[in-house]
């Protein structure tokens, strides 16, 4: 019986076959040091014979690091094994991974060798590997559309020649879980060996089933498994070995073995790994993708604030993320938006909060996402509001010719009476600006204006201040809002508040 589950890691092999990853040779050096950090049991390095450079890049973790078990990707070639034995003979646990087809199309279209040759080949190459390596790891390539009689007569073989680790690549993704599994449980009855057999799972993600694969040959007897960080690889990619290692955990009810990873630093790995691959981990990628631990409904908001674990099954921090993400959005309800109130430092009484919140709704159904700069905006632009004798409570324009802007501008008081008034001007501020002053009653210059975007993107909200001077005296104003224009309306009207005696209202304690 295992003491645990072994994690082969084929970042550095299989996941540079993603179409457009090429890992320098110094960040495979650095990727190494991480895997051998994170916990992994053997890190297939590279395939020595492919190039001078894949040589060399092996050669050198085989000799960096301290403790990992090295191994390179052989064919069934001599020369192929001789380049694994020199790549990976200063290692601390040298090994070798030799593979041959053994699937009947592998075998007519690419191979043109018959069953026995294949067989043949298997024998000779996995014992001279035996000669030169104590771990020998064969794979038939393509085992899943393998017949089984074969498949078992092909691992028997590489058995009987010395090979210790038998591994069975889903190569093209084709299998499922139930087929999988069956597959290790039959080998484990049928093939005989004097001394204890290694089986290994390596499942590509075609079908989107390589974990779920992976976690049934566990199930049925496989003690290690093969992937990639972040499951990148050719095509639709590998097994997620950060989605094995948490399934088990998590599970372990249920699998009653893990691994020996280091799950603190699961999220680290995987930022690296992102990071020299040039490939950004989804959002949605199960452990370390960003909305993971990132909850928006209000729902399960609400339940996760009162106990997190009525919608998360394990902590952020098992897997190195420092904290579960509430982000705010139009989902998002009123215990949420207190609870980040909080977080943020302020101390409002339950009336204000009640209108901030209607305000926080209407930026959420404009914005995607709402930021915490989005809600200091928030409140400071309540606090202005609640400054200045009046407020905007309506503006609409309208082009009309010539270049110039029609503008309708109502304000409303604390006393909740409303005013009235529109005016045209050479662009829509302008417009505003002309009929805020006729509602006021009052001419004030315009000595500054400046526009600040306080969030990022397309849906940012703005921040505009205006400075006013009548006669001697010079005011300011700040208004905030995702429109700019509702903005520099909001600003201004602040701003000549400070100069205006009371207008007269248009319809006294009613909406115009």
């Amino acid at each position: 019986m295992s003491s645990h589950i072994q994690i082969f890691d084929t970042t550095l092999r299989d996941g540079e076959q993603t179409p457009g990853v090429s890992f320098s040779f110094d960040e495979r050096l650095h990727i190494a040091s991480q895997l051998e950090h994170w916990g992994v049991d053997v890190i297939e390095a590279g395939f020595p014979a492919s190039s001078e450079g894949s040589f060399q890049s092996v050669q050198a973790i085989s000799r960096h690091l301290k403790r990992t078990t090295v191994t390179g990707l052989a064919r069934c070639l001599k020369s192929d094994i001789d380049a694994v034995y020199e790549a990976t003979k200063e290692a601390v646990s040298p090994s070798i991974h030799v593979f041959i087809a053994t699937s009947p199309i592998h075998l007519t279209s690419k191979l043109n060798m018959t069953e026995a040759e294949v067989l043949a080949s298997i024998d000779e190459h996995v014992r001279y590997a035996k000669s030169h390596f104590d771990i020998v790891q064969f794979s038939p390539e393509d085992a899943t559309r393998t017949p089984l009689p074969f498949l078992i007569q092909s691992v028997q073989t590489a058995v009987d020649a010395g090979a210790t680790v038998i591994n069975i690549p889903d190569t093209v993704g084709y299998t499922y879980p139930q087929e999988y599994g069956q597959i290790f449980k039959t080998l484990s009855q049928e093939v005989k060996a004097e001394q204890p057999i290694t089986y290994s799972a390596h499942c590509h993600d075609d079908l989107g089933l390589a974990v779920a694969n992976s976690m049934a040959a566990i199930e049925n007897g496989a003690t290690r498994i093969e992937g990639t960080v972040n499951g990148i690889g050719e095509r639709a990619g590998n097994t997620a070995l950060e989605e094995v290692a948490l399934g088990l955990y998590v599970r372990q009810d249920h699998y009653q073995i893990q691994t020996n990873l280091q799950l603190d630093a699961t999220k680290q790995t995987s930022e690296l790994i992102a990071r020299y691959a040039g490939l950004r981990v989804p959002r949605n990628k199960a452990i370390v993708g960003r909305n993971a631990f990132s909850h928006e409904s209000g729902i399960h908001q609400d339940g996760f604030l009162k106990n997190p674990e009525t919608y998360e099954i394990m902590t952020p921090q098992l897997v190195g993320v420092k904290s579960t993400e509430l982000p705010l959005g139009k989902l998002s309800g009123r215990h949420a938006f207190q609870d980040k109130l909080k977080q943020l430092g302020y101390d409002i009484d339950a009336e204000t909060q009640k209108s901030l919140f209607k305000a926080f709704k209407g930026i959420a159904d404009k914005k995607k996402h709402v930021t915490d700069r989005d809600i200091h905006a928030l409140i400071q632009g309540s606090a202005h509001e609640k400054q200045s004798a009046y407020q905007l409570d309506s503006l609409q324009l309208q082009f009309v010719s010539k270049g110039l802007q029609s503008a309708v501008v109502v304000l409303k008081d604390h006393a909740n009476n409303t005013y009235q008034d529109s005016s045209i001007g050479t662009g829509s501020i302008i417009a505003i600006y002309n009929a805020v002053d006729r509602i006021l009653q009052v001419k004030p210059k315009l000595i500054d204006y400046r526009i600040d975007a306080l969030t990022e993107g397309r849906d940012a909200q703005a921040e505009v201040h205006v400075r006013l001077q009548l006669g001697e005296k010079e005011v300011s104003g700040v208004g905030f809002d995702h429109d700019i224009i509702y903005a520099s309306c909001k600003a201004y009207v602040e701003a000549a508040s400070q100069l205006a005696s009371p207008p007269t209202s248009s319809k006294e304690g009613e909406t115009a």
